[in-house]
């Protein structure tokens, strides 16, 4: 009866002592947008992204590596370590707001000998203990959010990883295709020059032309081979750096590169920049660590205020027979305990947290100002690269008809061989120029895609804790 009175009187008062000091708390105000942002971006298509952005460039190779490099690139694979690092804290964290449960046991054998007769005691303990802090401040509530906040960001930056390698995947494929594109036109290009070497040999065997002329030719077509030398170099490099990215040994894969780049697809919905906040998985991370920074702030606030503990214990002991459970021993007790002196340790922590959050806050700002410049980079870098592309096609076409006419003067020995050859250069380096070109309008446009972050989400079937 006594007992039961005073486990009554302990809970009274712990329950008194919540009532009393409740009447503060840890407060925080939602993050919002640190900056402004335009109404719309300066140009925008009609077509909707598709559901995964590499679709749009139908495209049946760039599917295939995309999908390999998502399911064996490594550095992908860590951070999906990463992601279970974060998962493993965040439940570690959270088993802080249940209570502890203890089980102690014990047993003894004690032989004592008296006048030649020998008494043996056998003795076993058991006991359970029980301990519970409750969250006054939300203290441990504010640390289990700030873990579940760091588990989400962590989602969000493995979003950004596997949208970027989907770029460096695409990227790459499309400069190994043009550099495959460019041998083929040296190759080309080199008939090319070997017939008129040809030519200017002939000529000069029958004395129309000086040995100048056929030695510029020569080199013409040297020069020609020794770019296409290089190029056999970077094709290979392009090569193992795409083989790397699917998870693969340089060397392991071959590849069936098209004689031509794909067409460049529909101009897509940009939407509005403040649906960047939303889709841009880089953007959410740090949003996420700005809550996260804040939901610490307040951990380190509340850790300045008293914490009220309960413990329970209960304890059995007797013989190995039945009598082990006849005799028991039950506690309660709970305990107020607050920090008087800690030379400043708790104040500190709480404006290195208050530091913490602000540098978070900066760090999204300028997610979201990059965020922004990166799309209106790509946009107007297309918008211009259309252009250059058009203004290369007329001077292609007006090359050509140059190098006819020229040629035909050549032909009825009325025009000088270094008109030819002038000609024939600058027609082959804007044949060249052309195919970088195309291939550089088609890399802009990943970069788009990635910049818009929308289109997919590639943690989006994670099971959720």
């Amino acid at each position: 009866m006594n007992t039961t009175r005073s486990t009554k009187l302990h809970l009274a008062t712990g329950m008194l002592t919540v009532l009393l000091i409740t009447g503060c708390s840890t407060k925080q105000v939602p993050v919002s947008v640190p900056v402004a942002l335009p109404s719309s971006f300066s140009m925008s298509g009609t077509v909707e992204q598709a559901p995964s952005w590499w679709l749009s460039f139908n495209d049946p190779m760039l599917n295939e590596l995309v999908g390999q490099a998502l399911g064996n690139n490594f550095s992908l694979m860590s951070s999906w370590d990463r992601l279970s690092q974060a998962r493993a804290v965040y439940r570690k964290t959270s088993a802080d707001l249940f209570p502890t449960l203890d089980g102690e046991a014990s047993g003894s054998h004690r032989a004592a000998e008296s006048d030649d007769t020998t008494v043996k005691t056998d003795q076993l303990a058991l006991g359970l203990s029980a301990q519970y802090e409750l969250d006054l401040w939300g203290r441990i509530g504010s640390t289990t959010d700030a873990s579940l906040l760091d588990m989400q960001a962590t989602e969000a930056d493995l979003d950004a990883a596997a949208m970027t390698l989907t770029a460096e995947v695409a990227t790459t494929w499309y400069q190994l295709v043009e550099q495959t594109c460019a041998i083929r036109l040296l190759e080309k290009q080199i008939e090319t020059n070997m017939k008129g070497l040809e030519i200017v040999t002939a000529q000069f065997k029958t004395g129309q032309v000086s040995i100048a002329d056929v030695l510029q030719q020569r080199q013409l077509v040297e020069s020609k081979t020794g770019e296409k030398i290089q190029k056999e170099a970077e094709r290979k490099q392009l090569e193992h750096q795409l083989t790397i990215l699917l998870g693969l040994v340089p060397g392991a894969k071959s590849y069936e590169i098209p004689s031509e780049l794909t067409l460049l697809p529909a101009l897509p919905e940009t939407g509005i920049p403040t649906e960047l906040i939303r889709q841009r998985p880089d953007i959410r991370s740090a949003f996420l660590a700005v809550e996260a920074a804040d939901k610490r702030v307040a951990a380190a606030i509340a850790d300045r205020f008293p914490a009220l503990r309960f413990t329970v214990s209960l304890e059995t002991s007797g013989n190995y027979g039945g009598d082990i459970f006849s005799n028991y021993i039950a506690s309660f007790a709970s305990s107020l305990v607050g920090p008087l002196f800690d030379g400043g340790k708790r104040k500190a922590e709480v404006e290195r947290t208050k530091a913490v959050a602000a540098e978070q806050l900066h760090d999204y700002a300028q997610a979201i100002l990059v965020a922004a410049g990166e799309v209106e980079d790509a946009l107007i870098q297309e918008k211009q690269q259309l252009q250059y592309i058009n203004s290369l096609k007329l001077q292609l076409d007006l090359a050509t008809q140059s190098m006819g006419q020229v040629k035909e003067r050549y032909l009825k020995g009325v025009e000088n061989y270094q008109r030819v050859l002038s000609a024939l250069t600058s027609l082959q380096a804007l044949q060249q120029s052309e195919l970088t070109a195309q291939t550089n309008i088609l890399v802009n446009r990943v970069q788009l895609c990635r910049s818009l972050g929308s289109g997919w989400d590639y943690s989006g079937n994670l099971r959720h804790i």
